[in-house]
Order: structure tokens, then C-alpha cells, then sequence
């Protein structure tokens, strides 16, 4: 039985769009190509003396600030309009120029590389990027460091997510919003579902199993199947393993497709049955084409990832830039946004804040999962750039053969 909505119209309309239209922020991340493994490749280098200094800060004298992100990333009105940044605004006095820019990690950061290692402004003074790409600018010295102090509602920021390996205590990054890969199937073409990733292999579903284009998370997942622990100190030989399992599968015609977010295509037409799939599109795909689909962290463990606030190294607005990361940190602003992208928000505080928008938020483990449900997920460690290449080309090298 449904609950009712919210008298209060813009909760209303966020809640109703919530309901019926999500799309996933990764979008546009279409089967990596060659292209986009040579951007990967080409960006491994480890710094040095020559890393470029921040820039001044105008930010009294110049009340804007441009923000890059993913599509259909933020709370949305039917009219185009994002609630949650028009009240930023109107709070702040700041104009904010939002701009879809980020269509794929790689792609974005080969717009923006020669501008970064000069310390230029790249055209946007916060951008919201994956972890791993994240580790890598800040390897290379393109953020700035952020000032605590302007950012009070950090002491909002999920525990565990304050201490990560590429960024300890969080002095140049903060978490924008994460997500889960897992498996996913056809309830009724699989009735009996799924339970590992060792399942998307069985004879029944040969040439019907599809795999994300994203490499942490389909070779993360295998590796897990493999009992490696993603998340700590595993070794070339563990990656390798893994790569054999998934070079073996799509060899035999097992996988029959390897994309980005299209793969939710092929699950709706029935091409595949069965995946390795993002949380957020799982419940975009049911909202969208019926409840016929089931998604779950597989038993050996799924992967976790968020993508992260940071400041580039050119970027002459910084403390605006910090208003802003301050302004999506306090929980009631971080439940509107929730409730619309249906991704899981970092900010403690905006589960409660959200029960009082729609009960029915607080209890999808996709959006707020509780500690068993994290139990249960690795986030894929940084890697280092000798690391990075090589283990990039043994995933291209299976995607080229494919």
C-alpha cells in the first residue's frame, strides 16, 4: 500500500519525480573504448617539484561560482529549475552556473589536464568526480586544500568515510553522493535468482549475462568472488586472476555485453537477463519499465563508491566554493536531494530528515544503508600509477578482444 505525499508542493514534486523518473548519473558512461584507456593510461604520472600553486582567492570580490557535475544529479523541478541550489542562492547571495559537464571521468579530465597541470581555472570552481579520479588529481597536486572553517557542517560527514586512502581526514575532498555495484535479474525469466557473481556463469545464461565497462567494479566483484579483499593490500597476481576469470567468460559468449549505462537497455529488451549493475539504475529500471527486476549485493560482497566535492587548483573562488559544500552538508538539504537522485547521501542526519519527506525513503537500503548493509560492500583501494597502467591495460586488452 502507498503512503500518502507531502501537502507541501516542492517536497511533493521532489518526491513524485523521485518516484517516476530517475535516471543515472552515469549516463552517458557508454563501453569504454580505447579512447578512454589511453586517457586513463596517459595520466599515471606520480607529480614532482613542479606542481602547480593554487590560486588566489577573489571570492569577496567576485559572488559566483560555477559547479561541474554529472546529469541529472541534483534535485529538479518540473520546470527545469534545482530547488536546493535556488536556495543556496537566495541564502548566500553567490550565483551559481551549474553545468552537466561530466559526462565520464576520463573524458572530463582529458578536457581539463593541460589547464590543471598549469594551475589555470579549468571553467569550474567544485567538480564532483569518482574516488579513483579523484585520488589521482589529488596525487597530482590540481585541488586545493579545503578550509575547515568554512566548512562547519563537515562535522556531518559519515564516520567512515572521513579516513580514506587517497585523501586522509578529508582535506581536499568531500563526498557528493556513493553507490553500490552488485548483480541484478529478471524475476521472472530467473525465479529463483541470484546469489554471487559465480551464478552469472551458469550454462543456462550463457550469452545473456552483461558486465559494467567500469573495471573496479566488475573485475572488484570477481576479485571478491575470488576471496580477495579489494579494499586492502592485494597483489598483481590477485588482479591477474581475476581478469582470466572475466577474459574466460567472454570468450566462451558467457557476458554478451560490456557497457556503461545502456546495459539498463539490454536488461529492459531482455538481451540480457542477468548483470553487474549500479544500485541507483536497478531502481530507475523498475520505476521505468515495472517492478521486474532484483538487485543484490552478491554474497561474496559488492563494491562501494562515492563521487566527491573538489576544488581545482585554478579555481579563483574557493571559499564560495566551500559555502556551497557547507550549504549540501546540512542534512535537511542533503534528504531533498536524496529523495530526488536516490543515490546514497554521506550526511549524517539526512536519514531523519528524510522520514519526515517520505517515509518510504528511509527504508530502501540502496539511498540510506545501515551498518549490516555496509557490511557488506569494499570500496576498491587506490591504486598506484605503475598499478593503474598496467591494470588498465589487461582490462582493455579483454574489451578490444571482445
Amino acid at each position: 500500500m502507498s503512503r500518502s505525499l507531502p501537502e507541501d508542493p516542492l517536497i511533493r514534486s521532489l518526491v513524485i519525480q523521485a518516484r517516476r523518473a530517475q535516471v543515472s548519473r552515469r549516463t552517458m558512461l557508454q563501453g569504454a573504448g580505447i579512447g578512454a584507456a589511453a586517457l586513463t593510461l596517459a595520466a599515471c604520472s606520480s607529480g614532482g617539484d613542479d606542481r602547480p600553486s593554487p590560486a588566489t582567492d577573489n571570492s569577496k570580490n567576485d559572488p559566483t561560482l560555477t559547479w561541474a557535475n554529472w546529469s541529472l544529479y541534483l534535485d529538479e523541478d518540473d520546470n527545469g529549475n534545482h530547488p536546493t541550489l535556488d536556495k543556496f542562492q537566495d541564502a548566500t547571495g553567490i550565483t551559481v552556473d551549474y553545468r552537466v559537464d561530466i559526462d565520464d571521468n576520463n573524458s572530463y579530465y582529458a578536457k581539463v589536464k593541460d589547464q590543471l597541470k598549469l594551475g589555470q581555472d579549468i571553467g569550474a570552481d567544485v567538480a564532483c568526480l569518482t574516488d579513483w579520479m579523484v585520488a589521482r588529481w589529488i596525487r597530482l597536486g590540481y585541488t586545493q586544500e579545503l578550509d575547515a572553517a568554512n566548512i562547519p557542517n563537515k562535522k556531518n560527514l559519515e564516520p567512515s568515510l572521513v579516513d580514506v586512502d587517497f585523501d586522509k581526514g578529508r582535506t581536499h575532498s568531500l563526498p557528493w553522493q556513493g553507490g553500490f555495484a552488485g548483480i541484478c535479474w529478471n524475476k521472472a525469466k530467473i525465479p529463483n535468482g541470484l546469489k554471487s557473481v559465480n551464478d552469472l556463469w551458469k550454462p543456462e545464461l550463457k550469452g545473456r549475462v552483461g558486465v559494467l565497462s567500469e573495471m573496479r567494479d566488475t573485475i572488484g566483484l570477481i576479485m571478491l568472488q575470488n576471496g580477495v579483499d579489494i579494499s586492502g593490500d592485494f597483489s598483481n597476481d590477485d588482479f591477474s586472476a581475476a581478469i582470466e576469470v572475466f577474459r574466460k567468460q567472454v570468450e566462451v559468449g558467457q557476458i554478451r555485453n560490456i557497457k556503461g549505462n545502456s546495459y539498463i537497455d539490454d536488461l529492459a529488451n531482455e538481451d540480457t537477463l542477468a548483470a553487474i549493475v549500479w544500485s541507483g539504475d536497478v531502481t530507475t529500471l523498475n520505476l521505468e519499465n515495472g517492478d521486474r527486476w532484483e538487485f543484490a549485493i552478491p554474497e561474496a560482497g559488492g563494491t562501494i563508491w562515492n563521487d566527491n566535492f573538489l576544488v581545482p587548483i585554478g579555481s579563483p573562488r574557493k571559499s564560495n566554493a566551500e559555502k556551497l559544500i557547507d550549504f549540501y552538508y546540512d542534512p535537511e538539504i542533503a534528504a531533498e536531494v536524496a529523495a530526488w537522485v536516490n543515490y546514497i547521501t554521506p550526511v549524517v542526519g539526512a536519514r531523519e530528515a528524510a522520514e519526515a519527506i517520505d517515509p518510504e525513503l528511509v527504508e530502501n537500503q540502496l539511498i540510506f544503508p545501515n551498518e549490516e548493509t555496509l557490511s557488506q560492500v569494499k570500496r576498491f583501494r587506490s591504486l598506484t600509477p605503475a598499478e593503474e597502467q598496467s591494470f588498465g591495460s589487461e582490462f582493455q586488452s579483454v574489451l578490444i578482444g571482445a
